[in-house]
Protein backbone atom coordinates (compact mmCIF):
# COMPACT_ATOMS: atom_id res chain seq x y z
CA UNK A 1 0.00 0.00 0.00
CA UNK A 2 1.05 3.73 -0.55
CA UNK A 3 0.07 6.48 0.62
CA UNK A 4 0.76 10.30 -0.85
CA UNK A 5 2.55 13.21 0.89
CA UNK A 6 3.04 16.48 -0.75
CA UNK A 7 6.44 16.87 -2.31
CA UNK A 8 8.74 19.39 -0.68
CA UNK A 9 12.11 20.80 -0.90
CA UNK A 10 13.27 17.94 1.59
CA UNK A 11 12.45 15.46 -1.59
CA UNK A 12 14.88 17.75 -3.72
CA UNK A 13 18.14 15.29 -3.22
CA UNK A 14 16.69 12.30 -3.64
CA UNK A 15 14.39 13.49 -7.08
CA UNK A 16 17.56 14.38 -8.10
CA UNK A 17 19.33 11.41 -7.65
CA UNK A 18 16.19 9.31 -9.43
CA UNK A 19 16.93 11.47 -12.83
CA UNK A 20 20.41 10.00 -13.19
CA UNK A 21 20.13 9.88 -17.17
CA UNK A 22 18.95 12.16 -19.83
CA UNK A 23 17.10 9.37 -21.20
CA UNK A 24 15.56 8.80 -18.13
CA UNK A 25 14.53 12.09 -16.94
CA UNK A 26 12.95 12.79 -20.48
CA UNK A 27 10.95 9.23 -20.73
CA UNK A 28 9.64 10.89 -16.82
CA UNK A 29 9.14 14.52 -17.29
CA UNK A 30 9.16 15.53 -20.99
CA UNK A 31 9.99 19.14 -21.83
CA UNK A 32 9.47 19.82 -18.26
CA UNK A 33 13.09 19.40 -17.14
CA UNK A 34 16.45 19.97 -18.68
CA UNK A 35 19.34 17.67 -17.34
CA UNK A 36 20.52 17.51 -15.20
CA UNK A 37 18.05 18.51 -13.14
CA UNK A 38 18.67 21.52 -10.50
CA UNK A 39 16.80 22.43 -7.31
CA UNK A 40 16.21 25.46 -8.98
CA UNK A 41 14.37 23.78 -11.46
CA UNK A 42 12.32 21.67 -8.48
CA UNK A 43 11.89 25.32 -6.56
CA UNK A 44 10.03 26.34 -10.00
CA UNK A 45 8.70 22.97 -10.14
CA UNK A 46 6.34 23.25 -6.85
CA UNK A 47 6.10 27.37 -6.78
CA UNK A 48 3.35 26.60 -9.87
CA UNK A 49 0.14 26.62 -8.41
CA UNK A 50 -0.85 24.95 -11.41
CA UNK A 51 0.88 21.23 -10.11
CA UNK A 52 -0.57 19.45 -6.76
CA UNK A 53 2.52 17.35 -6.48
CA UNK A 54 3.24 14.03 -4.22
CA UNK A 55 6.23 12.06 -2.97
CA UNK A 56 4.59 8.42 -3.11
CA UNK A 57 5.48 6.72 -0.01
CA UNK A 58 5.38 2.42 0.82
CA UNK A 59 2.83 2.52 4.15
CA UNK A 60 4.91 -0.80 5.36
CA UNK A 61 8.44 0.54 5.39
CA UNK A 62 7.88 4.63 5.17
CA UNK A 63 10.17 4.86 2.08
CA UNK A 64 9.59 7.03 -0.32
CA UNK A 65 9.30 5.26 -3.48
CA UNK A 66 8.50 7.45 -6.03
CA UNK A 67 6.62 10.94 -7.70
CA UNK A 68 3.48 11.31 -9.11
CA UNK A 69 1.50 14.89 -9.89
CA UNK A 70 -1.85 16.79 -11.15
CA UNK A 71 -1.16 19.35 -13.51
CA UNK A 72 -3.08 21.27 -16.33
CA UNK A 73 -6.28 22.10 -13.88
CA UNK A 74 -8.44 23.28 -15.90
CA UNK A 75 -11.42 24.78 -13.63
CA UNK A 76 -14.22 25.65 -16.33
CA UNK A 77 -13.64 22.46 -18.12
CA UNK A 78 -13.01 20.29 -14.84
CA UNK A 79 -10.19 18.69 -16.71
CA UNK A 80 -6.48 18.13 -15.46
CA UNK A 81 -3.64 15.85 -16.60
CA UNK A 82 -2.13 13.45 -14.51
CA UNK A 83 2.01 14.04 -14.93
CA UNK A 84 5.54 13.15 -14.13
CA UNK A 85 4.23 9.47 -12.69
CA UNK A 86 7.06 7.53 -11.23
CA UNK A 87 7.81 4.59 -9.30
CA UNK A 88 11.63 4.50 -8.94
CA UNK A 89 13.68 2.36 -8.13
CA UNK A 90 13.42 -0.91 -10.13
CA UNK A 91 12.86 -3.35 -6.95
CA UNK A 92 9.79 -1.10 -6.37
CA UNK A 93 8.55 -1.87 -10.10
CA UNK A 94 5.99 -5.12 -10.98
CA UNK A 95 4.69 -4.54 -7.05
CA UNK A 96 1.12 -2.87 -8.03
CA UNK A 97 2.68 0.99 -6.81
CA UNK A 98 2.19 2.35 -10.21
CA UNK A 99 -1.39 1.27 -10.08
CA UNK A 100 -2.08 2.27 -6.84
CA UNK A 101 -0.54 5.49 -7.19
CA UNK A 102 -3.02 6.26 -10.61
CA UNK A 103 -5.54 5.22 -8.43
CA UNK A 104 -4.68 7.42 -5.63
CA UNK A 105 -4.39 10.75 -7.90
CA UNK A 106 -7.87 9.32 -9.89
CA UNK A 107 -9.35 10.10 -6.17
CA UNK A 108 -8.28 12.96 -5.17
CA UNK A 109 -8.89 14.37 -9.39
CA UNK A 110 -12.82 13.24 -9.20
CA UNK A 111 -13.90 12.90 -5.42
CA UNK A 112 -11.83 16.15 -4.23
CA UNK A 113 -11.16 18.48 -7.40
CA UNK A 114 -14.48 17.32 -8.50
CA UNK A 115 -13.10 16.98 -12.00
CA UNK A 116 -14.67 15.52 -15.09
CA UNK A 117 -11.87 14.42 -17.07
CA UNK A 118 -8.75 13.30 -16.29
CA UNK A 119 -6.11 12.61 -18.99
CA UNK A 120 -2.48 10.81 -18.94
CA UNK A 121 0.28 10.87 -21.48
CA UNK A 122 3.11 7.97 -21.51
CA UNK A 123 6.07 8.59 -23.29
CA UNK A 124 7.46 5.36 -24.75
CA UNK A 125 11.02 5.48 -23.77
CA UNK A 126 12.22 3.97 -27.12
CA UNK A 127 10.55 5.79 -29.87
CA UNK A 128 9.43 8.99 -28.25
CA UNK A 129 6.11 8.92 -29.25
CA UNK A 130 3.37 9.95 -26.36
CA UNK A 131 0.40 7.56 -25.83
CA UNK A 132 -2.88 9.90 -24.34
CA UNK A 133 -5.42 8.02 -22.09
CA UNK A 134 -8.08 9.47 -20.52
CA UNK A 135 -11.10 9.00 -18.29
CA UNK A 136 -14.35 10.38 -17.69
CA UNK A 137 -15.89 10.75 -14.04
CA UNK A 138 -18.64 8.74 -15.27
CA UNK A 139 -15.73 5.65 -15.95
CA UNK A 140 -14.03 6.50 -12.61
CA UNK A 141 -17.55 6.20 -10.98
CA UNK A 142 -18.51 2.54 -12.40
CA UNK A 143 -14.59 1.43 -11.64
CA UNK A 144 -14.97 2.96 -8.12
CA UNK A 145 -18.44 0.97 -7.53
CA UNK A 146 -17.13 -2.36 -9.03
CA UNK A 147 -14.21 -2.93 -6.73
Amino acid sequence: MIRLEKFTADDFEQFISWMDTEKFMYQFGGASFTFPVSKEQLHNYIADPAHRIYRVVDVETDKVIGHGSISHHNIKNKSARLCRILIAEEQDRSKGYGRQLIRALLKICFEELALHRVDLGVIDGEYYSVHNMSILDREYATLTTSH
